[in-house]
């Protein structure tokens, strides 16, 4: 793990993302997440490059909630 990434207790890694990283983490396409983040576009701020940036990763997590991830398959 690089220092600028952090483990939460929800077992996500806090780290940069981009868009279908993270639509792949809650199980979605990358449209229906887009969806889903369109009405947080103001306080979660624009990409850097093709990235979300750390900060903006915790608040995605804070406004959409943390993916959970089950123990089924």
């Amino acid at each position: 793990m690089k220092s600028n990434e952090k483990q939460t207790d929800k077992g996500v890694l806090i780290r940069p993302y981009t868009l279908k990283e993270l639509a792949s983490l809650y199980g979605v396409g990358w449209r229906t997440l887009k969806r889903w983040l369109a009405p947080f576009r103001t306080e979660i701020g624009e990409k850097n490059g093709r990235y979300f940036s750390i900060p903006q990763v915790k608040k995605i997590f804070e406004k959409i909630d943390y993916p959970t991830f089950s123990s089924e398959k």
